[in-house]
Formats: structure tokens, sequence, C-alpha cells
């Protein structure tokens, strides 16, 4: 196809409330460096990261929780409001993408040019353990008409499901992914998992379902029925009081002042993983419980390739569906985030791009 000079999208200009967020219609059409492709954009999505950096959650300086900031947090003005640290802006945010190549870089294999494509969001430019971007914070995201990412980033897909639907898959689902990766429960073994409604949670239910586990998911009473239609055999409601020692693994996406609980609720020698902290960062925690009952904790944003590599071959072996609750078209951005923030759907918001 024929490249423009110019595209649309929507560009972050700094940290704070919704009032940052401006469409443009002159954007210059990047040019894929060596090694890199030209995607066009058909689609995207919403995520939390999103909102986090929009509004400087990732400071130190925030000790809250991210509905309490939505409208942005002072102090990120110090250099630290994105998640790996200084944000350059404007910036193109967008780290769900689903697309086409239309364009090669020098060293990429023209065969490629039409490829449908799903984007590695978290990727490794450089090489070493734990060295880690995320497409829309250290680079320009799918939040616009075309983007250019590292070629390897870049995996073919093939499945009949629609863009919309496709660009739920790639955050969500390899952030949960990559949490499981880390905690390996086994076929039987109970995982607790938290904001079981929103894109990493509903993402998660179905990935511990198909690694045989018996899923305990935390969410709101009336998301229940959804929840279990994804895969839980069990649902408490997030103001339940959470059973002692009575699963293996627990997934966290929420963090906050019940966070000791998730702690008590782990089995000797259980596991467990943290990706997110929309109840708050901050929590206390009893070393003794650590130590005493033999418990392990990950931390969890870097993903080694396979991740997504494995995320592509179930969609495409259709072992994970897509949930979207939601769409909005690209230049509507503000409300598709306010439908975010007010947390009554479940899955994903997409983004119309094309």
């Amino acid at each position: 196809m024929d490249v423009p000079a110019k595209m649309r999208g929507m560009v972050l200009l700094g940290h704070g409330g919704p009032e940052m967020l401006a469409w443009r219609e002159d954007l210059p059409v990047p040019q894929p460096g060596p090694g890199e492709v030209l995607v066009k954009v058909g689609a995207s999505a919403v995520n939390n990261t999103d909102i986090n950096t929009r509004i400087g959650w990732y400071s130190k300086s925030v000790r809250g929780d991210t509905a309490s900031g939505a409208g942005g947090y002072g102090g990120a003005e110090a250099g630290d409001g994105a998640w790996s640290g200084a944000l350059q802006f404007p910036r193109v945010q967008g780290a769900d993408c689903c697309g086409r190549i239309v364009a090669v870089g020098a060293g990429v294999d023209e065969g490629r040019l039409g490829e449908r494509v799903l984007l590695r969001p978290m990727y490794n430019p450089h090489g070493g353990p734990f060295h880690l971007e995320t497409l829309g914070s250290e680079r320009d995201g799918a939040f616009a008409e075309f983007l250019a990412i590292g070629a390897k980033d870049a995996l073919k897909v093939e499945s009949d499901l629609s863009d919309v639907e496709l660009a739920s898959f790639p955050c969500a689902y390899s952030t949960a992914e990559g949490m499981l990766a880390r905690v390996q429960p086994r076929k039987g073994e109970r995982v607790l998992i938290t904001g079981a409604s929103g894109g990493v949670g509903s993402a998660a239910i179905q990935l511990a379902a198909r690694r045989g586990a018996e899923v305990v998911a935390v969410t709101s009473p009336s998301k229940a029925d959804a929840v279990r239609a994804l895969g839980a055999a069990e649902v408490l409601g997030r103001d339940d009081p959470l059973p002692e020692k009575s699963v293996e693994v627990v997934v966290d996406l929420v963090g906050g002042p019940r966070w000791p609980e998730l702690v008590e609720a782990l089995r000797p020698g259980g596991r467990y993983a943290v990706s997110g902290a929309i109840a708050g960062p901050i929590v206390e925690l009893d070393l003794r419980t650590l130590y005493l009952h033999d418990l392990t904790f990950h931390g969890s944003t870097f993903q080694p390739d396979h991740v997504f590599a494995d995320l592509v071959r179930y969609i495409e072996r259709g072992e994970v569906a897509p949930v979207v609750a939601q769409v909005f078209a690209l230049r509507d951005m503000a409300a598709a985030q306010e439908a975010f923030m007010a947390k009554g759907h479940v899955g994903k918001i997409g983004l119309e791009v094309a």
C-alpha cells in the first residue's frame, strides 16, 4: 500500500487528567529503521498502564489507588511518572495492537509485507535479563494509525477473530501468562485471582483453567456469573473474607489494604505473584508469615520471549477467548478511559483505529 506522510492519533501531552489527551491529524508517520517493520494499526484497547502513566501513578511519591488519582497525581514532575522512569512528551500511548505490516526496514524479509500481526507489548530491544521497554511508553504505540517496531516483536497471527478481538489479547493476556509462568500452577491446585473481572484477571482465569487449576475468583457479586463462565470454579465477593490457608497460588492485581489476607490465604509452600496494585501500592507484611510458611513471592513485569509466542499459539488453537465488553473509536479515548475507570465491565475496552 501507499503509506501516507501524516496520520491521525491520540497524543498524551503530559501527566494529568483526560485533558492531557489531544487528538491530532498531522502526526508524522514513523519510518521503520533497520530490523523494524511499519504496522498499520487496525485496533487497540485500554489498559491500566495507560491510565497509570497518564496520571503519574508510577511515581514513588504516589501512595494512593488509581481511582483516587483519576485527575492526575502531583509529584510525577520529579521524573518518575512512567513505570520505567521519566516519560518523553508528547507520547502516543497504546500497548495493545493488532494490525498489518505495510513496510519493512533494512534487513527485514519483504515477504512479511501484508502479514496480520499482534505486537509484543513488552519487549527487550537490547538483550540482557530484565531489560524491558513497553509499547506506548518508551516508544510510540497503537493509539495512532501507524507505528514502527522491531520485526521480531511483530508476531504473525492466523485467526478468524476481528481486529478488535485480537487487540484485546496482547497486554492483558501476556501479563497474566507471565505471572502464571512464574508461579507454575499445577493441575488440581487452587489459584486465587484478584481483580478477576478486569482484562488481566479475566485472562488469568482462562489461562489458569487451561492448566487444569481450580480457579477461585475475587470480583463484585454482579459479575459472578460472567466470571464463572470464563472458567472460575468458585467466586468470592470483594468484601468476602478469604479462607486462610486455602490456596496454593495467589495471582494479585489489586494490592491495597486487604493485601495481608491474601498472604494468609496461602497454604504452606504457596506462591504469590503480583503485577498490579489498583487498590494501593503500599501494603503491610508480617515477615513471620512469609518465612514460617515457606512462601515464595514473585514480582512480574519482564517476560521472556516465549511468553508472548506461547500466547499467540493459544489464540490460534482457540484455547483462550477474547472478552470485549465495549468498543470505542480511537478519537473517543477520553470516554473509553472513563468507561474503563468506572469498572462496570468484564474484560477489555476495545478501540477501533483503522
